[in-house]
């Protein structure tokens, strides 16, 4: 072996602040159960694109923007223009960019060559051995995650009462695999490492004698290649963070991963020596931007500057014969972009139509028990800790809880290795008919039909009207309430799907809204809340009902939860309202059946989310480009192409700007988590992709692998993000446009750091609506702001390089 020299002056607190680095450099994945998007650079926010390409190019060798052929035809077909180029360019706050336009347009016409990872010890040693050793690693390793982390699939999952690092250490050191493939002594070398993680780590770190500069980005380099499962692990800690807790997962999955290239390196030292040597000095390297790297984040900030052109001008053109007249239904759904079509063609049938939009999960941060099980759902965005606690069911809910637990069992029964045979055999039969229904997609589309969910403990009076005052402030409805208010939640009923929770509501932790809706409802109907909130200057009429709504995203279907409550006054309200749902429904169907693969009609469209074999029932949020916070009449009317998040918001209702700052610091976050999914599920669908949904097989009830092994795949099925000819989803990162004083914006920016960082390396855009409804103003970035327009025209870039 080729030693290495190296400083000797690492501690364990400098190891641990690297680990912990690379840990954080990673995004946390959440089981198939509640799956909700997450930004696949999360660790990387305060990195600019370009600076996050060079870093990715490194450890993991995959693109942070599309090929460049892809700019060079929308250029050409002059979706891209000139002004665009140079304002971009203008724009980029590297040194290394292009002088002037016409050398940035010289050198897109060039195609550069792809990223290459730095290899690890396990890509050396398989090019000198011919032992494909990442792949062995890989599958030993998922192998034993996927029983470390299981959720109940396995009959016997492993034991969990030791952390992960000694619980792979008892299994590896009796595994033979390593040892048939050619590493000899392997399960012997796990036995004999030390017991503690840090210890191993340091001892390992000391052995292969790395120096302190390659820490960072090696480490980082490492947990990529165990691809979901140390997201997985990313997860767990931050779910402890998140209950002010900490956990170790993360760096005891790195702490393995480098025992095994601690094994390879004594093992074909000889022969990679030199090459290990040159691996180790470029992550000794700051981490720096190439030229092309620089050329290729403009080119996608162009991209976004044509698509943010485009969105000002449909919110500027006219529009005649639209004004409403005093609402007679009002109607709140999520801000999810799949509602923007289904209110578009709701209002459009009525002018005494009004819809609202708002946060999914209503404001009630509630982890709910449903009825005959024993599992808390955390309704409720990620980011935030529960609030209250929810149930239904009533006296019988422990022995709901008890036949909850009884079901589980029966399913045992049923696939153990003894019984499933003879189970098989005996009731196989008795299920035909189910078994042709749901092939043949007979069975009908039913909405969740649990009994009236409640508080428990249920919060006293005072707490009630401060909840409900807040959160009808939020939602900028105050005042002028309609006989009939609805509080539609959304979810999406599908079959043979693992990823269905996806297409469920991520404001509430991606489970359905019902539930939230309903316990909003019930306590605005409540007269003991509406009596207080008369003190908060908020006064609902008597005439007044509040009824909460489900919207079944994959049919447009809304179900109205009518039996929450006596509807016996409001008859012919909700029929109408009935008759207008049904209505939109066909024309958001009618409308999303144009952009579905072999959809014909908006029959075809319903048909989708009980074919087994349909790979994409609906969209989901494909194609979101933007999100508005701003009084409806600024977008109603407009198609904005189901593309843009609408989150209703007046600023002058809100005295201290607490809405504004709610909505920056958690909506705003949330959908940028959206976008920047689906920006890097196209983008570089082999590191953030789910892969190919034919293949999926589930794993643990976490997620899922392609074939019978191998790493975890994070993020989008690629039947998610592509038709099967063409990317449906635009990558572009969001647009936000805010209709209020920039210097509100500012203070909020100036207040929270981790939201600002977003703005100022451009994760996301954000722009200033102004009085007329236009967007007025771009942030720029270190809390300034340009007036729209003032960005350098093509014509001076040119003349500049002159």
């Amino acid at each position: 072996m080729l030693l290495i020299p190296t400083d000797n002056s690492q501690t364990l607190a400098q190891l641990k602040v690297a680990a912990d680095g690379a840990a954080r450099a990673i995004p946390p994945v959440w089981p198939l159960a509640s799956s909700v998007a997450v930004n696949p650079w999360l660790g990387q926010t305060g990195l600019t694109l370009a600076e996050t390409a060079a870093l990715m190019a490194r450890v993991s060798g995959t693109p942070v923007t599309m090929p460049r052929r892809w700019y060079r035809d929308r250029i050409a077909s002059g979706a891209i223009t000139d002004a665009d180029l140079a304002a971009a360019l203008a724009a980029s706050p590297h040194a290394g960019k292009p002088h002037s336009l016409a050398a940035l347009q010289a050198a897109i016409a060039h195609d550069p060559a792809p990223a290459t990872a730095v290899p690890t010890v396990a890509d050396l040693a398989a090019k000198a051995s011919g032992i494909d050793w990442p792949g062995v690693i890989a599958e030993r390793f998922g192998a034993w995650a996927g029983g470390y982390f299981d959720k109940g699939q396995a009959l016997w999952a492993a034991p969990r009462g030791k952390g992960a690092y000694a619980a792979w250490q008892a299994v590896a050191s009796h595994d033979l695999t390593p040892e048939i493939a050619g590493l000899a002594g392997f399960g012997s070398f796990v036995a004999d490492a030390p017991e503690r993680a840090a210890e191993a780590l340091a001892s390992a770190v000391a052995a292969m004698q790395l120096p302190t500069a390659a820490l960072a980005t090696y480490f980082h380099s490492l947990l990529v290649t165990l691809g979901g499962w140390a997201h997985v692990a990313r997860y767990e800690l931050w779910q402890a963070e998140l209950a002010g807790r900490s956990d170790q997962t993360t760096t005891d999955f790195l702490t393995i991963r480098l025992l095994w290239e601690q094994a390879l390196l004594a093992r074909y030292g000889a022969e990679i020596g030199h090459g290990w040597l040159a691996a180790l000095a470029a992550h000794e390297e700051p981490v720096s931007p190439t030229a092309d790297q620089i050329i290729d984040a403009v080119l996608q900030e162009a991209t976004e500057r044509a698509g943010q052109s485009a969105l000002a001008e449909t919110l500027a053109a006219p529009l005649e014969g639209f004004e409403r007249q005093p609402p007679v239904l009002q109607a709140a759904f999520c801000i999810d972009v799949r509602s923007e079509v289904f209110r578009r063609a709701l209002e459009s049938l009525d002018r005494r139509i009004q819809t609202l939009g708002f946060a999914g999960f209503f404001g009630l941060t509630a982890s709910h028990q449903r009825f005959a099980s024993d599992v808390r759902e955390h309704r409720l965005p990620v980011l935030l800790n529960a609030g209250l606690t929810s149930r239904t069911g009533g006296e019988g809910a422990t022995d709901a809880r008890h036949t909850a637990r009884a079901a589980r069992a029966w399913g045992r029964f049923k696939l153990a290795a003894v019984s499933s045979f003879a189970f098989v055999e005996a009731a196989g039969p008795i299920y035909i008919g189910k078994l042709l229904k749901d092939a043949l997609g007979l069975k009908a589309n039913k909405p969740p039909r649990d009994p009236k969910p409640f508080a428990d403990p249920a919060p006293d009076a005072a707490t009630r009207v401060g909840m409900a005052a807040s959160i009808l402030g939020a939602m900028s409805l105050t005042a002028d309430f309609a006989p009939l208010v609805l509080l539609a939640g959304h979810g999406a009923n599908v079959v043979n799907n693992p990823h269905a929770s996806g297409l469920h509501c991520g404001a509430c932790g991606g489970y359905s809204g019902e539930v939230n809706a309903r316990l909003l409802a019930g306590l605005l109907n409540d007269p003991e809340v509406r009596a207080g909130l008369v003190d908060k200057g908020i006064v609902i009429p008597q005439t007044t009902l509040f009824i909460a709504a489900l919207h079944d995203t994959t049919t447009d279907a809304v179900t109205l939860y009518t039996e929450d409550q006596s509807t016996d006054a409001h008859r012919d309200a909700i029929a109408q309202a009935e008759q207008w749902l049904a209505a939109a429904a066909v024309l958001t169907r009618s409308e999303r059946a144009l952009r579905l693969p072999r959809a014909k009609d908006d029959a075809s469209v319903i048909k989708r989310s009980r074919d087994w074999s349909e790979t994409r029932a609906e969209w989901a949020l494909a194609g979101c480009k933007a999100f508005i916070a701003a009084p409806r009449m600024r977008t109603a009317g407009r198609n904005l192409e189901g593309r843009a998040f609408l989150h209703d918001y007046v600023w002058r209702r809100d005295e201290g700007f607490g809405v504004l700052e709610l909505i920056m610091t958690a909506p705003v976050v949330v959908a940028s988590w959206i976008s920047l999914q689906y920006y890097g599920s196209s983008v570089a669908p082999q590191q953030f992709g789910g892969g190919n949904k034919l293949l999926h097989n589930v794993v643990g009830g976490i997620g899922v692998i392609e074939g019978n092994g191998g790493p975890l795949r994070a993020g989008l099925p690629w039947q998610s993000v592509h038709d099967g000819h063409k990317l449906t989803h635009e990558p572009l990162r969001l647009s936000v446009c805010i209709e209020a004083p920039r210097e509100a914006m500012t203070a909020v920016l100036q207040k929270h750091a981790g939201v600002r960082a977003l703005f100022d390396n451009t994760w996301l855009h954000l722009f200033a609506i102004d009085d007329a409804g236009k967007l007025a103003w771009r942030y720029a970035g270190d809390l300034q702001w340009e007036a729209m327009g003032e960005a350098v025209p093509a014509q001076a870039a040119t003349e500049l390089a002159n």
